[in-house]
């Protein structure tokens, strides 16, 4: 096996096995990549082959994704507090002290708590086409917002969302023509593969009725942010109708420092522009260091 292969491992925390990604020399620089929905560390598979000769890269899978334990709604609590402290549990059980953390969709909320309860331990921030401001959403939150408030209100539209149009929608909006072609269809088949276990639509039900009250933490990360002053890089595919553009130029608010990239890309910017995105990425982590 080459030397920077990538590694499948899982560690039990607090009784929940928690399946991670691995590759690198764990003497270099750490980065760990939190993916979002619906998609699991798969979605990180070639930026890890990309960096992995010089950085030690760690991609998990969160509690209710991908390869990580997928416990019923009735016997885990499907926020993202907790999907928080299994991910930070991990981390400790790894020895990471120090990292850098990239984080995408679900993986913000995730890795903006992280880093706003430990800063010391965050080297430096990327975040690609994952929010921290209310400047980003976009009309496609609306019926969903209204659906947590009751779990009633667009009820319908929000299951047939977790079918298999909704995830190649996901995928392929807002990606221009001439890249259409860059997208593998093993993405959204993948995901929807996970989505169609038993009980893990429940599952997601639990977490998009969650997701509202990530909000109120954007002051405490806006906090972190001005007081911390942590190297960030953005990276965004500009064409994103979950999350517009409008949430990168958000970040500049507080870190005026922060490297602001739009791509011509959609959410899913590393499908399409995963060669342009590994190399920001690693000249910006050379200059964090």
């Amino acid at each position: 096996m080459p030397a920077f292969a990538t590694r499948y491992r899982a560690e039990i925390i607090d009784g929940h096995e928690v399946f991670y990604r691995v590759a690198g020399d764990p003497t270099n620089p750490v980065l760990v990549l939190l993916h979002g929905f619906p998609a699991s560390s798969f979605m990180f598979r070639e930026l890890i082959t990309e960096l992995s000769d010089e950085f030690y890269l760690v991609a998990p899978d969160h509690i209710g994704f991908g390869q990580s334990a997928t416990p019923p709604v009735d016997r885990f609590d499907y926020t993202f507090d907790s999907l928080t402290q299994w991910t930070g549990g991990l981390l400790d059980r790894l020895g990471l002290e120090h990292f850098a953390l990239y984080v995408q969709d679900y993986g913000a909320p995730i890795g903006f708590r992280l880093a706003s309860q430990q800063p010391a331990r965050v080297t430096a921030l990327i975040t690609q086409n994952g929010n921290a401001y209310v400047d980003g959403f976009t009309p496609f939150w609306v019926p969903l917002f209204a659906y947590a408030e009751d779990g009633v209100t667009n009820a319908d539209a929000v299951r047939a969302s977790l079918q298999p149009a909704g995830q190649r929608w996901v995928y392929s909006h807002g990606v221009p023509a001439e890249h259409r072609d860059r997208l593998s269809p093993d993405t959204w088949t993948l995901d929807q593969a996970g989505l169609d276990r038993p009980g893990n639509k429940d599952i997601q039900l639990a977490l998009f009725r969650d997701y509202r009250f990530n909000i109120e933490q954007y002051p405490r990360f806006q906090e972190y942010f001005r007081t911390h002053q942590p190297r960030t890089l953005v990276v965004w595919g500009e064409h994103d109708e979950i999350f517009g553009p409008a949430g990168a130029h958000a970040f500049g608010r507080d870190l005026p420092d922060a490297e602001i990239h739009l791509l011509d890309a959609g959410h899913f910017a590393l499908e399409t522009n995963g060669a342009q995105i590994a190399t920001l990425t690693r000249t910006f982590l050379r200059r964090a260091r």
